[in-house]
């Protein structure tokens, strides 16, 4: 693989994970546009394991608050919170283990992949327009709500979630395995369902996603190990380019979404949906 191709795909995953656009969806469509060669298996682990640095350097000290009180703490509200999160985690790891076999021939039906890049703009659109916030703020800053007892976490000031509404969410991520619905995208539609801000959902549901983009990464790794192909260098230029554009990305939607809506999502999803539409029936 040439480092151009490496840098591009990394490129493609550091902003697809993160915003509401299927950065499966996106790594299926690239060498289907372009004409590339389907990259090797150990790839998708590097993007992946790029995206997992992303997101935990982004939120590291929330995930060690998180991750301590879980461990020392189960009663606060922040080890109410890690377990929220690991309970929350556990439909779509168990839908990702089933069906995996499955997903990569899905990733090759690409009129389904252009179809559910449209639906899922509707339904984030939907979502975006119809949700309310009914999360509230303690002491100026937004807290994290498990049960009765809020609390503030780190200076991120994470989402007020609620035991509930975290499982739903939680369960919502699992439909995500089909190309083009996006993880993101679906985690952040039900939270506004369910009455969570936008900037709020996006933190609760980037948090969400940690441990399934490890699972992911994981999973991936005895594919790497048997691969006689693998090369250092793309491979690592994967992983950095994707770990900076996943960072990018994050802290790009955490503020995009203090002011303003889904909208460009759902127009850019319509878009690149009726083009792969169109360029299915046109390849026959």
């Amino acid at each position: 693989m040439e480092y151009i191709q490496a840098i591009i795909y990394g490129i493609v995953q550091g902003i697809g994970e993160f915003l509401p656009i299927s950065s499966t969806a996106h790594l299926d469509l690239l060498p289907w546009f372009v004409g590339w060669a389907k990259p090797a298996s150990y790839f998708n682990m590097a993007l992946h394991f790029g995206t997992l640095l992303a997101v935990v350097v982004f939120f590291f000290k929330d995930w060690i608050t998180l991750i301590s009180a879980g461990i020392t703490k189960p009663k606060s509200g922040e080890g109410k919170f890690f377990w929220l999160l690991v309970i929350a985690t556990i439909p779509a790891a168990i839908v990702g283990v089933t069906i995996d076999k499955y997903a990569e021939s899905l990733g090759k039906n690409y009129l389904l992949i252009g179809i559910m890049l449209i639906v899922m703009g509707v339904v984030l659109y939907v979502a975006d327009k119809f949700g309310k916030n009914d999360d509230a703020k303690v002491g100026g800053k937004v807290p994290v709500v498990v049960g009765e007892e809020p609390v503030v976490i780190g200076e991120n000031n994470i989402a007020q979630v609620g035991f509930l509404r975290g499982i739903l969410i939680g369960i919502a991520q699992t439909i995500a395995i089909i190309p083009g619905v996006s993880r993101s995208g679906i985690t952040m539609s039900a939270g506004r369902f369910l009455g969570l801000s936008r900037e709020k959902v996006a933190r609760f549901s980037f948090l969400l996603a940690t441990p399934i983009i490890f699972a992911d990464a994981l999973f991936q790794v005895k594919d790497m190990v048997k691969d006689t192909s693998l090369q250092i260098l793309p491979f690592v230029v994967a992983i950095l380019t994707s770990a900076v554009v996943g960072m990018l990305s994050i802290k790009f939607l955490l503020n995009y979404l203090k002011t303003k809506g889904f909208g460009i999502f759902v127009i850019y999803r319509f878009a690149l949906g009726a083009v792969v539409i169109v360029l299915y029936f046109l390849r026959g």
